[in-house]
């Protein structure tokens, strides 16, 4: 079972919308979710925003945020995390920036450096990856790093049923 359907599998399962807010990828983890059949039923929007002012803009990401640390950092990827959460009705987001290359690399960034931030039913999570390649190399692993690691944390993710048991579904809260 591919990341994307066994994705598609857990959000239905608890009747979860997924958003995406992607800058380097510039919507290719969102192309990956609505590849599958029935992507309607639990992919609810994308959000592309490959430039800064569309990161302020589109999902309400503090400019001085990204002036004090760059597009590019742990503190942009939760925002954008956040933003894609707070402008749709998705109760889960991934959110991307990083530097794909060939340019755009430095010494404390360099090429193939990707920010990942995660929510999940009001849980906050973000990590960063380095990737090996060239634009599309590193492009598609983030791709693929996304999906595997939301499928992760969806499976980690442990949901109180109104009687106090553990289960899946959309009552209760991670």
């Amino acid at each position: 079972m591919t990341s994307t359907t066994r994705l598609a599998q857990l959000l239905q399962d608890r009747g979860w919308m997924l958003a995406t807010a992607e800058s380097c990828t510039g919507g290719l983890v969102a192309a990956a979710c609505t590849e599958l059949p029935g992507s309607s039923n639990w992919f609810e929007r994308g959000f592309v925003t490959y430039s800064d002012e569309s990161k302020v803009e589109l999902l309400g990401v503090d400019a001085a945020s990204i002036v004090a640390h760059g597009a590019v950092s742990e503190a942009v990827v939760r925002a954008m995390a956040r933003g894609a959460i707070r402008h749709s009705p998705a109760r889960v987001s991934v959110a991307v920036t990083g530097i794909a290359g060939p340019a755009g690399g430095s010494k404390e960034k360099p090429v193939g450096t990707v920010w990942f931030g995660f929510m999940v039913d009001g849980l906050l999570t973000s990590e960063m990856k380095r990737f090996d390649g060239d634009r599309a190399a590193v492009r598609r692993d983030t791709v693929e790093h996304a999906l595997a690691r939301l499928v992760e944390l969806l499976d980690q993710a442990t949901i109180m049923s109104p009687n106090g048991r553990r289960g899946a579904g959309p009552t209760g809260g991670a």
